[in-house]
């Protein structure tokens, strides 16, 4: 009777999942142009839990690690005698509600939608003429921070996201459901690649940050055919009418957490054999 009395208490803990993420990371902004692509992306890892409110409405929770980079040498031919390259390493942590459309202790397949909110911290840079690694908000490559460009705010490295995605689940066994998703994180800063705006004066930027920060802003001189003179000030350097987004692509893997007694989990009609003799409760 005790035991009987427990099940419940069980069950409730059958709502619980282990989600493993393993996929790609990518961007779109001034130095990647393409919408969604597998060019220029890197290997990104997630770790997280999932609780079950309902048999189609979950709360998903979790962290998301990846790297985003681009380079103007792979972007439209027009940009590539910018010469601007970055990286990043993104560490997301997020919070989202899942919506399965079809019950998976019924069916083996469902799509779903996921959205939440999210925090991230960034970090741009990029490698010098001779390969030393440059971090770059510091260096206010657009004048950010500098008392002649008030208009321009020193952007912040740890930022929100809302996080928005769609993808589709199959069941591979009682206890485990392999998803394949992809998942667009809507930022609100345009310097995730450190390019947003247009040039600033080069004499006010070496004056405030340095040499190292006009060489880092402006980098065309670098190439054979590239143009050595500094451009004028307000000369376009990126676009800020849209801001950039980053986003993983990739599979999960959602493991039950203690539903080996077949009640609950993904495959709650399996597992009867050996069902207790426990009366039924009256609702």
């Amino acid at each position: 009777m005790v035991l009987c009395l427990l099940l419940p208490v069980a069950a409730m803990s059958q709502r619980w999942h282990l989600t493993l993420f393993g996929g790609v990371s990518n961007y779109q902004g001034d130095l990647q142009s393409k919408a969604l692509t597998l060019d220029q992306s890197n290997l990104a890892l997630g770790l997280g839990v999932k609780y079950d409110v309902t048999s189609h409405l979950s709360i998903r929770s979790g962290l998301n690690f990846g790297t985003v980079e681009a380079t103007d040498a792979r972007n439209k031919p027009s940009l590539r005698f910018r010469n601007l390259s970055f990286v990043s390493r993104i560490l997301e942590g997020n919070v989202l509600l899942e919506y399965t459309f079809f019950n998976m202790e019924d069916k083996k397949i469902s799509p779903y939608l996921f959205g939440g909110v999210a925090v991230y911290h960034f970090d741009p840079y990029a490698f010098d003429s001779v390969g030393r690694k440059v971090f770059l908000q510091p260096l206010s490559t657009e004048g950010q921070g500098l008392s002649q460009y008030p208009d321009r705010k020193p952007y912040k490295l740890t930022q929100f996201a809302v996080p928005l995605g769609a993808g589709v689940k199959f069941r591979v066994g009682y206890n485990t459901v392999l998803a394949y998703e992809v998942g667009l994180r809507k930022i609100f800063t345009d310097h995730l690649d450190d390019v947003s705006t247009t040039y600033v004066d080069p004499f006010v930027l070496a004056a405030a940050r340095g040499p190292k920060a006009v060489e880092m802003s402006y980098r065309a001189g670098e190439l054979n055919e590239g143009d050595p003179n500094y451009p004028l000030e307000g000369t376009v350097r990126g676009g800020s009418e849209f801001k950039d987004w980053y986003y993983f692509t990739g599979f999960t893997v959602y493991i039950g957490i203690n539903s080996g007694n077949g009640s609950g989990g993904f495959g709650g009609k399996r597992g009867r054999k050996g069902e207790l003799g426990c009366p039924k409760p009256v609702y």
